[in-house]
């Protein structure tokens, strides 16, 4: 038993920005629990016996209960939490949110997260030159289909749908974040461009930036 949220995370895991920024949103205090993936300490025995994937993040509810998997979290929070809300009201909007939100979750950020670009060393021998080029390559090829999207669909607003934040918005600005690392150019997107640093000044995402975790170095 906790009595409060416990966030397992790691200061630079996208997936943990994501969640950091969704309880931060809807106000919701947490405790966080880091991990050095630099020591691997996200495979040791404890916490592999919490999530067997060796992943961030978990959330730990207040009844001991693990969530896995940033957007199952995202959702949870939203039925749980409801205000403010990050998805709209309405079916279609509901359902173009978490399309634009799984392009980020699901197609970009996964071949691209440490395991696979540590495998690319390791298996492959990539020098740092050329596991910055594969990052660099599936991030242009996702953000143009992105910036497609938000630039030519009438329910964009000052956010990714609409004027209000959403899963979708979180999304991109965790994995804007995350490409900063490896200097990926924003300027050919500016409809994502100008959207992520609208999300930078709410104090939401600002809290949820790697610098101002614990674990940060």
């Amino acid at each position: 038993m906790t009595s409060r949220l416990l966030l397992h995370s790691f200061f630079r895991s996208s997936t943990s920005f994501r969640v950091r920024a969704a309880l931060a949103a809807k106000e919701l205090e947490f405790d966080q629990e880091t991990y050095n993936f630099r020591e691997n300490a996200q495979r040791s025995e404890n916490y592999l016996k919490r999530n067997p994937q060796g992943l961030v993040p978990t959330l730990t509810l207040q009844d001991g209960e693990d969530i896995h998997q940033s957007l199952a979290i995202l959702e949870w929070l939203e039925e749980k939490h409801p205000h403010p809300p990050l998805l709209p009201a309405d079916a279609s909007g509901r359902a173009r949110v978490r399309s634009l939100a799984h392009t980020i979750a699901l197609d970009i950020h996964p071949i691209n997260n440490l395991r696979v670009l540590n495998r690319l060393r390791e298996q492959f021998g990539a020098d740092d030159e050329q596991v910055k080029t594969w990052f660099l390559h599936w991030i242009s090829l996702g953000f143009e289909a992105f910036e497609t999207r938000l630039a030519n669909e009438a329910d964009t607003g000052k956010f990714c749908h609409g004027d209000s934040l959403s899963m979708a918005d979180i999304c991109l600005v965790a994995q804007s974040v995350n490409n900063q690392r490896f200097g990926f150019d924003e300027t050919p997107f500016p409809t994502i461009r100008n959207i992520v640093e609208r999300c930078l000044q709410i104090p939401a995402f600002q809290s949820a930036m790697p610098s101002a975790q614990p674990d940060a170095v």
